[in-house]
């Protein structure tokens, strides 16, 4: 009996080192899972949380055929693209009039005559004097 009583515990303690889980490698996924682009008739800011922009904060360069390029995750513009901007629409900059509704549309009739951008952007962030104002 006193042979059984020492077997056990060495048994019970054998088992639960043999069955304890092996040692999991972490996994890290890099990137983000990106939804649809929002949905704004002049385009929406190239940061978080990508807030729809008001009409004369993009320049023409911006759209195409009416349709807007894009801006952070969702940018489809060219490698090198920067394309210019008036920061007077920007709430980093103060900026805190009306915006957009959702419902609004894209007046492709519509001219940027009136824009008077100063800045360029490429659409990820990034900022620059413009080389040739505007």
């Amino acid at each position: 009996m006193r042979k059984l009583n020492l077997l056990v515990p060495a048994v019970a303690a054998a088992a639960l080192i043999f069955s304890a889980p092996a040692a999991s490698h972490a996994q890290v996924a890099v990137g983000v899972q990106v939804g649809p682009a929002p949905v704004c008739p002049y385009g929406y800011y190239d940061y978080a949380p990508y807030q729809c922009a008001p009409y004369g904060y993009y320049g023409p360069e911006w759209f195409t055929n009416g349709v807007f390029i894009g801006a952070g995750p969702w940018f489809h513009g060219h490698e090198g693209f920067y394309g210019h901007v008036d920061r007077h629409y920007d709430p980093h900059y103060g900026y805190n009039g009306a915006y957009p509704r959702h419902d609004e549309h894209f007046d492709s009739h519509r001219d940027f005559h009136e824009f008077h951008g100063t800045y360029e952007r490429d659409g990820h962030g990034h900022e620059r004097e413009s080389e040739r104002g505007h």
